[in-house]
C-alpha cells in the first residue's frame, strides 16, 4: 500500500491511498465469504459457493463494495499512521478506483479529504512562568468555617419582631391567577434573603411579625403555572432566628474529635489552607493555558468541526434559526477546540502515553460520578466509541500536570508554589512496566 499526502490549505489535507491486487485480495476474499454465508444456492452449501457462482448470483459490483467498505477504515487508518496526520473529524472518502474496472487490474484507489490540526509551535515548559494568587488563611477563612460548624449545631428560637434577612419564617401562601386560587401551602419554612422560592418573596416578608399579611405579584416557581404572574398572599405564622452555640472548648468537644477550641481553629485553618491549594492548583492549569494561548498567538481551525458542533448545539435547543445565538455557540465553540488544539499539540510534545491503569481509573472515577456500575459503565463508553475521546481526554490532564512540573510557578508575591501535593513530582511519571501492567489488571 502506498500513500500520498497533499495540503489543501492549513487545516485541510488529502491522502490518496493505492493498493495492489494482493493487497486488496484478503478483503474480496472476506466479501466472498461473507456474501456466500448469507447466500442460498441450491447445490451448494453455505460458504462453500464457489466465487464465480456467486458473481453470477449477486454481481460482482456487490463483492467489490463489500470489500471496499470493509477495507477502507483499516487502510485509512494505516495511511495516517505511516503519513503522521493528527485529523479532526471524519474523512470525507471517494473511491476512484475499484478493482476490475480496467481488464486485469484488481488494484483499489481512494483518496480521504480530512481536517487536521494545524502546525502549532509551542514554548518549552520549563521555559514558561505561571503566576498565581498566594495563599494566605486569614481569620475571616477561619471564623467563615467556624460559622458553618456552629450552624450545623444551631438552633432555631421564636422572636417577637419583625423579620429580618437570614431569619426563618413560617409561611402560609396562597396564588390566584384571574381571582382564581391556583395554589396553596400551609406551614412552609423559608430563610429570608435566600431567593429560593417565589421571586419577590423576600422584599414581601421583609418586616412582617407573625400574624402579619401582605400581597405581592410574582411569577409561580412551579407547578401546572410555572411562570406565570400570580397574585401571592402570605401570612407569616412564626419569626425565628438560629442562635448559634457559643465557640468554646465544650463546642469543640461536641463538634469534632479535638478537646480545646485552639485546636479547633488549627484544624479549620488547615482545612481553608487545602482549599486554596486545590484552587491554586486549578488556577495554575487556567494560568497555563492563558500562557500558551498568548505565546502561539492566533491560528486557523477546521471549519467544518466548528460548523457541525454549533449546528449540532442549535438543533439540540431547537434554535437553529437564532443567529444571536449562532454567534455566540460559535464563539464557544472555537475557544474549546482552541485549547483541545493547545493541549493536544502539549501532549505531542511531552511525548504522553496514557497507561492502561491510568483510562481505568478514569472510567471508574467517571462512573462514581454518574452512580452507574464501572463494569456496566466501561462497556457502554466502548459500544459508543468514546475510549478513543476518553483516551485524549486523560493525555491532555495528563500533559498539563507535566508542564506544569517543568514550568515556573510562583506566587503574586514572587514566592516559588509547589503544586507536588496535587500534581505529583517529576519522579511520579516514572514508573516501571510491571507495576503498571499490575496495575491494570487489577
Amino acid at each position: 500500500m502506498t500513500s500520498a499526502l497533499e495540503k489543501i490549505d492549513s487545516t485541510t489535507v488529502k491522502i490518496t491511498v493505492t493498493l495492489t491486487e494482493e493487497e486488496v485480495a484478503p478483503s474480496m476474499a472476506h466479501a466472498y465469504e461473507h456474501i456466500g454465508r448469507e447466500v442460498t444456492i441450491p447445490g451448494f452449501r453455505k460458504g462453500k459457493v464457489p466465487a464465480k457462482i456467486l458473481e453470477q448470483r449477486v454481481g460482482k459490483g456487490a463483492v467489490i463494495e463489500h470489500a471496499v467498505n470493509d477495507g477502507v477504515p483499516g487502510w485509512y487508518a494505516a495511511a495516517i499512521q505511516e503519513l503522521s496526520v493528527r485529523p479532526y473529524g471524519q474523512p470525507d472518502i471517494e473511491v476512484t478506483k475499484l478493482p476490475g474496472i480496467v481488464e486485469g487490474d484488481e488494484g483499489l484507489e481512494f483518496v480521504a479529504t480530512v481536517e487536521v490540526r494545524p502546525e502549532i509551535t509551542l514554548p518549552a515548559p520549563a521555559d514558561l512562568v505561571i503566576e498565581v494568587a498566594p495563599i494566605e488563611v486569614s481569620e475571616e477563612d477561619i471564623q467563615e468555617r467556624m460559622t458553618a460548624l456552629q450552624e450545623r449545631f444551631g438552633t432555631l428560637v421564636a422572636v417577637d419582631r419583625a423579620a429580618e434577612d437570614g431569619d426563618f419564617v413560617t409561611l402560609d401562601l396562597n396564588a390566584e391567577i384571574s381571582g382564581e386560587s391556583v395554589d396553596a401551602v400551609q406551614g412552609t419554612s423559608y430563610q429570608v434573603g435566600t431567593g429560593t422560592m417565589i421571586e419577590g418573596l423576600d422584599a414581601a416578608v421583609t418586616g412582617l411579625s407573625a400574624g402579619e399579611s401582605t400581597t405581592f405579584s410574582g411569577p409561580l416557581a412551579a407547578g401546572d403555572f410555572a411562570g406565570e404572574p400570580a397574585a401571592i398572599a402570605v401570612t407569616v405564622t412564626a419569626v425565628k432566628t438560629r442562635e448559634l452555640p457559643e465557640a468554646n472548648d465544650d463546642f469543640a468537644q461536641l463538634a469534632s474529635e479535638f478537646d480545646t477550641v485552639e485546636e479547633l481553629k488549627a484544624d479549620l485553618s488547615e482545612q481553608a489552607a487545602r482549599i486554596k491549594t486545590n484552587n491554586q492548583a486549578m488556577e495554575a492549569r487556567e494560568k497555563l493555558l492563558q500562557v500558551l494561548t498568548e505565546k502561539v498567538g492566533e491560528f486557523d481551525l477546521p471549519g467544518k468541526i466548528i460548523e457541525a458542533e454549533v449546528h449540532s448545539h442549535l438543533e439540540n435547543e431547537d434554535r437553529l434559526e437564532d443567529e444571536e445565538h449562532r454567534v455566540e455557540v460559535a464563539t464557544r465553540a472555537k475557544e474549546a477546540l482552541r485549547t483541545q488544539m493547545l493541549l493536544d499539540q502539549l501532549a505531542e510534545d511531552l511525548e504522553i502515553d496514557v497507561q492502561e491503569n491510568e483510562l481505568v481509573d478514569y472510567l471508574v472515577n467517571a462512573s462514581r460520578q454518574y452512580g452507574t456500575d464501572p463494569s456496566e459503565f466501561i462497556q457502554q463508553v466502548q459500544q459508543a466509541g468514546q475510549i478513543p475521546a476518553i483516551v485524549a481526554d486523560v493525555a491532555r490532564s495528563k500533559a498539563t500536570a507535566y508542564a506544569l512540573r517543568r514550568a515556573t510557578v510562583k506566587d503574586s508575591n514572587g514566592n516559588p508554589v509547589d503544586l507536588k501535593a496535587i500534581i505529583g513530582g517529576l519522579e511520579d511519571e516514572v514508573e516501571s512496566a510491571p507495576e503498571a501492567e499490575d496495575a491494570a489488571a487489577e
